[in-house]
């Protein structure tokens, strides 16, 4: 009897300590549950942004979110990245996170979303230094550092631009989604001559001979400076490369200024002779290089020219042109246009 009884106490106090584990695991469960599916503090708006720096960890994660109020502040949330497996997989960057949102709803987020992007628009033309300049006024970069980038050598072809010592001219001009963790210099023109060579191969894909890069280049890149009328582009493109055949100086106005410094938007004639490897009034052929960064139709305006025999043109002060095939005829169209 002794022995029976025994063996009651031992299964009753076994069954006891299960029942205390069952239980501590339920309400562990619950704890757990009760947090992971608990709406976040309320809040006037319904989206946050929110910044998690580089090399964050979970716990400074939680503490983040936190204090932008997009959770409330648990040593649970830490648990739940951990045992969900995806505390490796917290982003870094900025999002755009809902309120009011349970804190399971915001890990999964930031293990899959996307950081939020910032539209930029770089126009057409524009050379080195003003592409700088305007990602420098929104805060993306140190514009002397980048205009320093743009003429270092190692960078250049670290980007896969060999025997180049400028990146005039290939830096695509296009509107640009980046996000906050693009804010440097060496990450935004990586990005641009990237799109560069991506636009470059497409428009040379089945062209045989493979037409030259950099000659096409600095071609579209006058021809980017002269008009911003669309339709004209080809014509001005069969104008150069007319002149080109019949060894005339080009004589773009655009290529007298080039890297003048303090120019005031007036050209004279001191101007005009004044010799630079880019002022085609006193060298013959091609610039020594691209004078402002052109986009897809300059380049494809060169790659397929208009039929013409005109070999000069002159403004005719409403954004577009006249041209000429004969020097009497552009004479004409000076004095009537110009003077």
């Amino acid at each position: 009897m002794k022995r029976a009884s025994r063996l009651r106490v031992f299964t009753f106090s076994i069954l006891l300590v299960l029942g205390l584990l069952l239980m501590a695991g339920a309400g562990g469960c619950l704890w757990f549950y009760d947090y992971a599916w608990t709406p976040g503090p309320k809040m006037s708006s319904e989206t946050v942004v929110v910044e998690i720096p580089e090399g964050s960890s979970v716990r400074k994660i939680e503490k983040i979110l936190a204090g932008k109020q997009v959770i409330h502040d648990d040593i649970r949330f830490l648990l739940m990245a951990k045992i969900s497996g995806r505390a490796g997989h917290l982003q870094a960057g900025e999002f755009l996170l809902p309120t009011g949102a349970n804190p399971e709803e915001i890990i999964s987020l930031l293990s899959t979303a996307h950081s939020v992007e910032y539209s930029i628009t770089i126009p057409e033309g524009k050379n080195i230094k003003e592409t700088a300049q305007l990602f420098a006024d929104k805060g993306w970069c140190d514009k002397e550092r980048f205009i320093s980038l743009c003429h270092n050598e190692a960078f250049i072809s670290s980007l896969g631009m060999y025997n180049m010592n400028s990146l005039e001219g290939f830096l695509f001009p296009a509107t640009y989604s980046v996000p906050k963790s693009m804010r440097s210099a060496e990450k935004i023109i990586a990005m641009m001559v990237g799109t560069f060579r991506n636009v470059w191969g497409k428009l040379v894909t089945g062209r045989y001979p493979v037409p030259n890069r950099n000659r096409t280049v600095i071609l579209a890149s006058m021809i980017e400076k002269e008009t911003y009328a669309a339709f004209e582009r080809p014509i001005i493109a069969g104008v150069f490369l007319n002149r080109l055949k019949k060894k005339m100086r080009l004589q773009s106005d655009p290529t007298v200024v080039y890297g003048v410094e303090n120019y005031d938007g007036k050209i004279t004639r001191s101007l005009i002779r004044h010799k630079t490897p880019w002022n085609t009034y006193v060298i013959h052929g091609l610039p020594i290089g691209p004078i402002s960064n052109p986009g897809r139709a300059a380049l494809l305006a060169v790659l397929e020219p208009a039929n013409t025999d005109a070999l000069y043109f002159v403004s005719q002060n409403n954004g577009t042109h006249k041209f000429s095939r004969t020097l009497r005829d552009h004479i004409n169209a000076v004095n009537k246009f110009q003077r």
